[in-house]
């Protein structure tokens, strides 16, 4: 799904995996994991234990990037939530999002919205994120 407004672009990728929907949920909610499943954190710097509304901290990236976010929204019970990440005075919201899959499994998902140049450059790498997070390790 896409849609553009004013250079502003929303796009939405799926990814389907063997691993357990609470395994995927835990993956997300504790930043200390991030870097596990995908390839483009290097690295998060942050005092929360886990995801919670009014976190912050920073995500680090390939060749010293290292940008700062909010959270936005969690809801728990739905494995649902939403953040903000900041490159200069840009930026991108992301929403996650994990389900049981169609035929079990964990299925995810990421709403991300943004300058179009950065959402469509951004698309490789978060394939190769979500494909991480359903992935047994």
């Amino acid at each position: 799904m896409r849609g553009t407004a004013g250079g502003v672009t929303t796009l939405t990728l799926h990814a389907t995996g063997p691993v357990d929907p609470a395994e995927a949920w835990d993956r997300y909610a504790n930043p200390a994991r991030w870097s596990s499943w995908a390839p483009q954190i290097t690295g998060v710097e942050t005092d929360a234990l886990r995801i919670a509304p009014g976190v912050t901290g920073r995500v680090r990236g390939p060749v010293g990037v290292s940008l700062p976010f909010v959270v936005d929204e969690v809801d728990d019970a739905g494995r649902r939530w939403h953040w903000t990440v900041e490159l200069g005075p840009i930026r991108l919201h992301l929403l996650h999002w994990v389900s049981a899959g169609p035929d079990g499994g964990t299925t995810t998902g990421l709403r991300i919205r943004g300058p179009l140049p950065l959402v469509t450059g951004y698309v490789p790498a978060a394939l190769l994120a979500l494909h991480g997070l359903v992935r047994r390790s």
